[in-house]
């Protein structure tokens, strides 16, 4: 009966209907479901627990961020990460894979607060995914490259351009929000360039192994499965976030369950978990000849790396965050100086009445 009381005295959020929400908020072919557009942070956490058209898209990322957390863990703990220099790729591949969805969930559950926090919290959301995609590229650098490929030039190159990549990311895609209420459709497109972009780059290796490569140094061994497993679910996560299917086909009708951003997270989630199966199988199997022939596992091409695309991405956020925080401030002090001038020239009046 104590539980049944606490619960019936737990106010949730009501919901709206698109018309009812700011353009800002709206999402192509959602109808329903979306959560008060000034929400609190306690109601933000609150619509966790109840149905909306972001539920499941903070669900699917947050309980997977657990998972990929253990098996950092796991790796730091039983492989000695510190002390060898060949794991440091992979660590940063699952503090990448720890951050993307952790970030995501948080950026879904604290975006109804205001038309700047939604903007602030997809910056970083953007930010996380563009570590993910150098942590992709440092572990591909390390454990993928097929055989031909290992010392060439374009392996010498690949981890400073994969770095630049980030920069492009995460500002077309921070960038990409600001046109989103006037032109969605460009907005949407410089979003899916944003993102395709440094995927293609950082899988040209990959690419080239499991679908070009013949003969002789192509690496063809039982990883390449899962390395098909992965590239499937990829381009899938890529469609779903580009088509807004099923949605589109009856706007209404997927409002809370199975909408295509939902589908996008899932299948998202499942093509990292199975990059990092192959990735861990490739670093097993070929781990001793990669020692031998590739290029040394130092602190810049992993670690460093990660840390310079983390120190780059902050910056970026932040020289977009300060305009939206800077204008905020100056409509709070209008804001505020507005009763204060109608206070004193009621005073003023009031002595000649």
């Amino acid at each position: 009966r104590l539980h049944v009381v606490m619960l019936s005295l737990i106010k949730l959020p009501r919901v709206f209907t698109i018309n009812q929400v700011p353009k800002v908020f709206h999402e192509d072919s959602i109808i329903s479901g979306y959560r008060p557009p000034c929400s609190s942070a306690t109601d933000c956490i609150l619509s966790l627990f109840q149905l909306t058209n972001e539920t499941l898209n903070i669900w699917t990322h947050f309980v997977p961020t657990w998972y990929f957390l253990w098996k950092l863990v796991t790796v730091v703990l039983t492989q000695s990460a510190w002390q060898d220099a060949f794991t440091w790729p992979l660590v940063i591949l699952l503090l990448s894979c720890s951050m993307y969805p952790l970030a995501s969930s948080c950026a879904h559950t604290f975006s109804s607060m205001s038309e700047r926090a939604r903007h602030i919290c997809f910056f970083f959301d953007y930010g996380a995914l563009s570590f993910y995609s150098l942590g992709s590229a440092i572990t591909y650098s390390a454990y993928v490259f097929p055989d031909k490929w290992v010392n060439s030039f374009f392996h010498q190159c690949y981890i400073p351009i994969a770095v630049l990549n980030t920069v492009i990311c995460t500002t077309l895609a921070c960038y990409s929000r600001f046109p989103e209420c006037q032109s969605p459709k460009f907005s949407k497109c410089l979003r899916v360039v944003a993102f395709a972009y440094p995927y293609l780059f950082d899988n040209i290796p990959l690419f080239y192994r499991v679908f070009l490569c013949v003969g002789e140094g192509c690496t063809n061994n039982d990883t390449n499965i899962l390395h098909y497993n992965h590239i499937g679910l990829a381009f899938l996560t890529g469609f779903l976030f580009a088509t807004h299917l099923p949605e589109r086909l009856a706007p209404g009708s997927f409002d809370y369950i199975g909408h295509s951003h939902q589908l996008f997270h899932v299948c998202g989630i499942l093509g990292t978990y199975m990059q990092i199966k192959a990735i861990e199988q490739d670093m097993e199997t070929r781990r001793s000849w990669l020692l031998d022939h590739s290029i040394p596992f130092t602190f810049a091409n992993s670690l460093g790396a990660g840390l310079l695309c983390v120190v780059l991405s902050l910056t970026i956020i932040i020289i977009y965050s300060l305009p939206l925080l800077s204008a905020t401030t100056l409509q709070e002090k209008k804001r505020g100086k507005g009763p204060k001038k109608a206070k004193s020239a009621r005073t003023a009046r009031s002595p000649v009445s």
